[in-house]
């Protein structure tokens, strides 16, 4: 399947602050700063940096990789963004200078990879960047076909005085993939913001992370350290590399 890396940055990075501005990052912060044990981190789709930006103000150095030349412009005009250095390249693939502490792949991002090939291989990029002992973390959400009607779904993300946020979803089963586009509402218009996914259980993702030689050290139902339940709707996943 062809991809290419930069192009859902290229759809949304003018807005894609003041989409998610309503995420807040402390809990994630708090979280990473603990794993990272003051170790170096290296953010796979780093963005715009949402929990990169905190982690430098929290002492930690931070690397990223991302996709998209346009995020990283946003990355560069924030306050402490000319302190990270970011390679431009797939995530799968691209190699940061540096070994790391933690490698950090949050906010679904993992499922931005078009197919199982590509998340695979993500898994293992993860792996060679981590010291002896360090940590690959991803936070992502629990499939939920039931939440589909005829292989369709249209869900509210946000509503408030001042913005809707709705997903318009459709379900791609045999391929475990989803056609997704958010429709923000303001009162400058609507703004569509188009993102697609090729979903993974969480299973699924254990055994990638085993096969780039790591284990499951945790597995929470959010940044605060909830325990992981079949009523859990997403889920932060810790994988450790070996000792040598």
């Amino acid at each position: 399947m062809s991809f290419d890396a930069s192009e859902y940055g290229r759809r949304v990075a003018d807005v894609y602050d003041e989409a998610y501005a309503h995420l807040t990052a402390d809990d994630a912060v708090d979280r990473l700063v603990g794993l990272a044990e003051g170790g170096p981190v290296c953010e796979f789709g780093i963005g715009t940096g949402r929990l990169a930006l905190p982690l430098v103000q929290r002492g930690l150095s931070v690397a990223g990789v991302e996709g998209s030349p346009a995020m990283v412009a946003g990355l560069r005009a924030k306050p402490g963004g000319d302190r990270i250095t970011v390679t431009v390249g797939d995530f799968s693939s691209v190699r940061a200078p540096g070994e790391f502490a933690l490698v950090l792949l949050a906010f679904n991002t993992i499922f931005a990879l078009p197919d199982q090939a590509a998340q695979v291989a993500c898994f293992r990029n993860a792996a060679a960047h981590l010291r002896p002992g360090g940590r690959f973390v991803v936070e992502t959400w629990v499939p939920d076909p039931g939440a589909f009607r005829a292989g369709t779904a249209l869900r509210p993300v946000r509503v408030a005085e001042d913005e809707v946020l709705l997903e318009a979803a459709v379900l791609h089963p045999a391929e475990q993939r989803m056609t997704t586009t958010k429709l923000r509402i303001t009162g400058s218009g609507v703004r569509l913001l188009p993102a697609n996914h090729r979903y993974a259980w969480p299973a699924e993702l254990d055994l990638m992370a085993q096969l780039a030689g790591l284990r499951r050290e945790h597995r929470w139902a959010d940044w605060t350290g909830r325990p992981f339940t079949d009523e859990s709707r997403q889920h932060v996943s810790v994988y450790r590399r070996e000792e040598s």
